[in-house]
């Protein structure tokens, strides 16, 4: 027996190689699927096509995708194949069938024997991985035909099973993709998990955002990481650079912290992550997205050091319905080669599940007022809709406002500043010149008196000294009249009578004004006015003021009404007053009489408007000031407010 272990086949083990290494990409694989199974296959001619209408749902119309090798002068995004008409029918029959199916070009036959010189198709179906592990696979969404020169039933048969082994390496690619997108999951979650964690431990938004900072830069061992946030919606949004990896104080006078916020306002205009340098647009380490961004203001960052590397990412995430980009995060590192564009979709899947934390931080983070705003347009959305809800909710307001005040009617009331006054008041005053001798018991003022109460006594030691000499001439007189006249002197009688009559009117006067040496109460009262207390003993003269006496239950209201609103006071109208000792407290009361004569009144021409209280007001004093409110009948909002610009334009206009 012989070993024949060692035999190899080279060139197969080359096929499996290829078709086992990752791809970037599914369209990668297929290229290299196509290529594969052209050349082992020996044909003339492998053409992909892909399927818009799935099999069975309707009219498929298979388009070319690729071709192995293009035909000469057709396009490379379009090539026309050969046998167009029958390879189209052949890959829609491989692809409802689902099976690999062979066909000759010059009959209708699935096999045949002969040697025919026009060749076969053959198609094969591509039938991807399922999604879910054990799942039944999904359905064909393209196929692959190969276009072979003239061969036997055998060949043909050996070559459709080579064909169908080498497409089964989809599955295989398939399974790797997918494997792929959990590990990257898998690794943004983590990632994103961390941030998360260290943004709810900071005190506060800007705190939350150097944190996040702090951690990508340890986690990607990046030489700097700066986080902005957007200001502004739209074509008037820009980025506020936050926060820095390491610095606590953001000077905003540095040019670096301007190049910086320039990349990302750069990555947020194309709405997508921006990597300088950027990667090739094929081959290792190829993504055509990224090669194609525009990168002017990366390309100014890094161009203080020819080792530098940066990529900003946007933080996106949804705001009032729309997904929009809320910050960008930028990334500098001195590490070699270029940027993996592997870790930026790491990075930002992890964004994009940070994105949404660190704007809620924000959100709690801003003024009440504010916060208050945003929680009635988010209310409001149900209402008007999600877009421009601040303008629709401001024009339903103006609206609502616009028919509040032309069709509500409210009771329009005039205000005027008013004193409390006492209805009636007497002024006790001096009855003749004299001196105060005494005051009665208790007389202050705020004393509640009676009528006939003594307020205060006067001196009358000389007024009965005068009356006493009155009466001893009035005696002297009589006498000399009673001897003249016995004597028949009758005109010295009538003299003496004279004399006697002047006395007597001297003691009568005297005798008056020892009565009224004692000054009573006109009226029952209280005493508002008059303090004797450091006159007593003093001369006042005739008709000085001694004591103002009021009753307390009887008060008037006076208010002092401009003459642009006196037209629309009444007698009988009804308002309201409050004072300043009170003013929580407001007392009813009806107008009763209006001053026909103006005056002026703290710089403005008033009229004097009299009003009674309608009830007992014990709290109210004489000389209390405050406001009064008095109706004038019900107007609308709309009447009121333009009221005085519309007697000022009538004044303007009048002829």
């Amino acid at each position: 027996m012989i070993d024949l272990s060692s035999l190899k086949a080279p060139a197969w083990q080359r096929v499996v190689a290829e078709l086992s290494a990752p791809a970037a990409d599914d369209q990668a694989f297929l290229a290299r699927l196509v290529s594969i199974l052209g050349q082992v296959a020996g044909a003339r001619q492998a053409v992909l096509f892909a399927f818009d209408t799935p099999g069975g749902g309707g009219a498929m119309e298979p388009r070319v995708v690729l071709a192995w090798p293009p035909p000469a002068g057709a396009s490379p995004s379009a090539p026309e194949p050969e046998q167009a008409g029958e390879a189209r029918s052949a890959a829609i029959a491989a692809v409802e069938s689902g099976q690999v199916r062979a066909f000759g070009l010059d009959r209708q036959d699935t096999f045949y024997d002969g040697s025919s010189g026009q060749g076969s198709i053959i198609a094969a179906p591509i039938q991807p991985a399922p999604t879910v592990p054990g799942g039944a696979p999904a359905a064909p969404r393209a196929a692959v035909t190969l276009l072979i020169e003239s061969r036997s039933r055998a060949a043909l048969q050996t070559t459709m099973a080579l064909v169908e082994v080498l497409v089964g390496y989809v599955h295989a690619h398939g399974v790797r993709q997918q494997l792929r997108r959990t590990r990257s999951a898998s690794a943004a979650l983590d990632l994103a998990g961390r941030l998360i964690a260290g943004v709810n431990l900071a005190p506060s938004f800007r705190g939350a955002m150097l944190q996040v900072c702090n951690d990508l830069a340890r986690h990607l061992k990046v030489d700097r990481v700066a986080l902005g946030w957007v200001r502004g919606v739209g074509e008037e949004g820009a980025v506020r650079v936050e926060a820095l990896s390491d610095t606590e104080h953001l000077d905003r006078r540095l040019a670096m912290l301007r190049k910086i916020e320039a990349a990302m306002d750069e990555c947020l205009d194309q709405e997508q992550a921006v990597v300088w340098p950027p990667p090739p647009e094929s081959g290792a380490g190829s993504d055509a997205v990224l090669s194609q961004a525009i990168t002017h203001a990366h390309r100014e960052l890094t161009a203080s050091d020819a080792k530098l590397r940066a990529a900003s990412l946007p933080l996106r995430c949804e705001v009032e319905g729309d997904q929009r980009i809320v910050g960008v995060v930028t990334v500098e590192t001195t590490a070699e080669g270029p940027i993996d564009p592997a870790v930026i979709e790491l990075v930002q899947a992890s964004m994009d599940l940070l994105a949404p934390v660190l704007r809620l931080r924000r959100s709690d983070d801003r003024p009440l007022p504010v916060r208050a705003w945003a929680s009635t347009r988010h209310a409001g959305r149900w209402l008007v809709g999600a877009r421009h809800t601040g303008w629709k909710l401001a024009g339903l307001a103006v609206l609502v406002a616009a028919v509040l005040v032309t069709f509500v009617r409210v009771d329009y009331r005039v205000s005027a500043p008013v004193q409390i006054q006492p209805r009636v008041s007497r002024v006790v005053a001096m009855p003749y010149d004299g001196v105060i001798a005494s005051l009665g018991d208790g007389i202050e003022p705020g004393t509640r008196v009676s009528a006939g109460d003594v307020l205060c006594r006067l001196d009358t030691t000389e007024i009965q000294l005068a009356a006493q000499e009155s009466r001893a001439r009035i005696v002297q007189a009589e006498r000399e009249a009673d001897l003249a006249r016995r004597q028949g002197k009758l005109s010295e009688a009538q003299q003496a009578d004279a004399r006697a009559d002047a006395e007597r009117a001297r003691l009568g006067s005297a005798e008056y004004r020892v009565r009224s040496a004692a000054i009573t109460a006109p009226i029952d009262g209280r005493i508002i006015e008059g303090d004797l207390k450091d006159k007593v003993g003093a001369s006042l003269r005739l008709g000085d003021g001694l004591f103002k006496i009021a009753p307390l239950d009887d008060l008037l209201v006076i208010a002092q009404v401009g003459d642009r609103d006196i037209a629309l006071i009444h007698e009988g109208g009804k308002g309201e007053v409050a004072t300043k000792a009170d003013p929580a407290h407001g007392f009813p009361v009806t107008i009763e009489r209006i001053v026909p004569l103006a005056q002026p009144h703290e710089g403005v021409n008033a009229f004097e408007v009299r009003a009674r209280l309608d009830a007992q007001a014990p709290g109210l004093l004489p000389g209390t000031e405050g406001f009064a409110k008095l109706s004038v009948g019900r107007h609308s909002l709309l009447w009121i407010g333009t009221r005085r610009i519309r007697d000022t334009m009538r004044l303007w206009l009048w002829w």
